[in-house]
């Protein structure tokens, strides 16, 4: 059975390692909120570097995620003192299991504070897909499905919630997924 990918990604307002309590807030959060996604029913994995470092994303091990990749568009910095960046790659058993474990709980209540952490762009800042079961996608993947989805939109290629589709190509739609309910308010 088909796996649900979800590549995230966002620009912060100042670079991870700024001492600055926001940062640390969100960094401080990230962590409770990866930890509690991570016991949803539905979520199976996300990409962790290989030694479970932390620091500059560019220069980690992840391991059969792949090297890791940014948009084209992201234009800040690379090294552990300027990444100024939140990305993650994920997968999920089906769309409900994920649309549950983002929009409930402290993922929404972050989601809620995400524009005093994250600058506003007029990118994408999501997308899925399907994968056979057994591949695991990598960042490069991930990278590439945000760049469709930001040139020609939802797809069974790169999708969102609000326009989403099945494993095998056809629009799908499922109950209280749309774009009503998929405002954070």
């Amino acid at each position: 059975m088909p796996h649900l990918a979800l590549y995230t990604f966002g620009v912060l307002k100042s670079p991870l390692a700024d001492p600055v309590p926001l940062t640390r807030e969100f960094y401080d959060i990230g962590e409770a909120v990866y930890r509690k996604i991570s016991q949803h029913p539905g979520y199976l994995a996300h990409a962790e570097a290989g030694d479970g470092n932390r620091g500059s994303h560019f220069d980690l091990d992840w391991g059969a995620w792949g090297e890791f990749a940014v948009p084209t568009w992201y234009a800040k910095g690379r090294t552990a003192e300027t990444t100024a960046l939140a990305t993650t790659l994920s997968l999920w058993t089906d769309l409900r299991p994920a649309f549950d474990a983002i929009y409930t709980g402290l993922h929404r209540e972050a989601l809620n504070r995400r524009y005093d952490w994250f600058e506003r762009t007029e990118h994408p800042n999501y997308a899925f897909w399907w994968v056979p079961d057994g591949v695991i996608p990598t960042w490069q993947d991930g990278v590439s499905r945000l760049g469709h989805l930001r040139d020609h939109g939802s797809a069974p290629r790169a999708f969102t919630f609000h326009h989403s589709f099945a494993p095998d190509g056809t629009p799908t739609r499922i109950k209280d997924i749309g774009p009503k309910s998929d405002q954070v308010r």
